[in-house]
């Protein structure tokens, strides 16, 4: 059985690492270098960042976190926010980033995903999608999830995989930061109509039964969260020992 991963993400927004509810009323929570420093020394599989202002000024202070991150961790990281192109693609894994997230981008020039995948396999491409729940469907938004598109969740994530994308980090901005569950509805109607992995994002709070859920009944390849780790919440290690203890396979 393949182990179910467990991923902290950090929202940076001015070099530092922020997180809101509902994609806003944004807080400090710290270095992210050295959030990830700790998280990769307490046992996380895999680490997100996500540049959630991603202007131009702010791109060489992410391209200069990546370069440090990449000196003192030694797990994948997957960056995103802001990129376009092909050639911001490439200065950020040049940098020492071991995937790519790609989100409004993807939306607005699907051909980018085929393009991509091409050009560096599909293993390093991740499309993050933010979904969020309307008369009884699921649609996707776009630039920080101002922008509903009128996509319905489920064509999007079936195009995704079809254009060679290697993965799919699905947020719930309905939970976003509200500690009080993942959408399980949302994730395993993603992991229904997917064949590659599924990151569960949005909604983990102090509650090991969200993380069971989100693996049994959502069907996620792994859970993403922010604040329950940022905070010290629920450590990664004890998170960990508890999802072995009921039977979830995991890395220790």
């Amino acid at each position: 059985m393949i182990a179910k991963r467990i991923i902290p993400c950090l929202d940076v927004k001015n070099g530092q690492t922020v997180k809101g509810v509902n994609f806003e009323n944004l807080r400090y929570a710290g270095d992210p270098v050295e959030l990830a420093k700790k998280y990769s020394e307490e046992g996380a599989d895999e680490l997100v960042f996500l540049d959630i202002t991603a202007t131009t000024e702010e791109r060489k202070t992410t391209v200069d976190m990546v370069k440090r991150t990449a000196e003192q961790v030694f797990i994948p990281f997957t960056v995103g926010g802001g990129i376009k192109s092909i050639e911001d693609m490439k200065i950020l894994l040049n940098a020492g980033a071991d995937k790519i997230a790609i989100n409004s981008a993807a939306v607005k020039n699907p051909e980018l995903i085929n393009m991509s995948a091409k050009y560096f396999g599909s293993q390093c491409i991740v499309i993050a999608v933010d979904a969020k729940r309307a008369d009884n469907e699921f649609y996707v938004h776009i630039n920080a999830g101002k922008i509903n598109t009128g996509i319905k969740l489920k064509d999007w994530l079936i195009e995704i995989e079809k254009r060679g994308a290697g993965e799919i980090l699905l947020t719930s901005m309905d939970a976003d930061g509200t500690q009080n569950g993942y959408d399980i509805e949302m994730t395993k109607l993603a992991a229904t109509n997917l064949n590659i992995p599924l990151i569960a994002s949005g909604g983990a709070g102090n509650n090991f039964d969200h993380f069971i859920k989100v693996f049994e009944e959502g069907n996620a390849d792994a859970a993403l969260a922010a604040s329950i780790f940022h905070f010290n919440t629920l450590p990664i290690p004890i998170l960990k020992k508890e999802l072995k203890n009921r039977k979830i396979e995991v890395r220790l």
